[in-house]
């Protein structure tokens, strides 16, 4: 039985290393992204090279309305939704609580945390159970960051991701008992082209030395954490928030 899954976010970083792995796990990919047409296609591109199916569908996870017509196409295209990975996220320029602004404040919570409640509500209408589907997994993309706090950087982030946690340990609990599973990775510092759109693009090099294994983490050991969570060989595996942190 084919399956098919639906990562957000997934035109360049983790979610781009998630889409290939997926791929080759057998997975058909609807590759998510908001602007950057480009980097999905070549991402699609690369996953059809190899064999797999692949789409790439626009929308901004924080708008209702183009959730909605996201989900709509991967239907059209592949029929059942068997997973999702909310991995769409933002971050801002380092900043002090006393300094941040409520217009940056929604920018951060609609991304990375409504986008996460309004996709999880697609996917749940088409997997669960009691909505007469098959079953599946969401896996949600959090962070380190929402047990450390981000003093004096992103704690607005930091927040963000602690909302991810507690969003992923209700909804695992709420839909366990229709075949659904829900988890969360929590990346540390990994190098990824996100630090950069903080204005911090040599991050991971520099926090590496704090790091417990003294190296930042790759997007692809993410990535492996995140299929596994969405595969069979984790079946009894809900609820679960899954440190990908080099120990920090």
């Amino acid at each position: 039985m084919s399956r098919t899954v639906l990562i957000t976010g997934a035109s360049r970083g983790i979610g781009a290393a998630t889409a290939l792995l997926a791929a080759r796990h057998g997975y058909a990919v609807a590759v998510n992204y908001s602007a950057d047409s480009l980097a999905a296609d070549a991402v699609v591109r690369q996953i059809r090279q190899a064999g797999g199916r692949a789409l790439a569908v626009r929308a901004d996870v924080a708008s209702e309305e183009q959730v909605a017509a996201m989900f709509a196409t991967v239907d059209a295209e592949f029929g059942s939704l068997s997973a999702l990975v909310n991995n769409a996220g933002v971050v801002d320029q380092a900043a002090r609580v006393d300094a941040m602004t409520l217009g940056r404040l929604r920018r951060m919570f609609e991304i990375n945390v409504f986008g996460s409640f309004l996709c999880a509500g697609e996917a749940v209408r088409r997997m669960s159970r009691q909505h007469g589907g098959a079953g599946g997994a969401i896996v949600n993309v959090s962070s380190a960051a929402a047990r450390l706090g981000s003093p004096g950087q992103y704690v607005d982030y930091a927040s963000a991701k602690g909302a991810i946690d507690t969003f992923t340990v209700g909804l695992a609990k709420e839909v366990a008992g229709e075949g659904i599973r829900v988890n969360a990775v929590r990346p540390g510092i990994i190098d990824t082209g996100i630090h950069a759109s903080g204005g911090q693009p040599d991050r991971a090099r520099d926090v590496a030395p704090q790091v417990p294994m003294r190296r930042a983490g790759g997007v692809a050991e993410v990535a492996e954490a995140i299929v596994w969570l969405l595969g069979d060989g984790a079946s009894y595996t809900t609820g679960a928030l899954l440190d990908v942190a080099g120990g920090r």
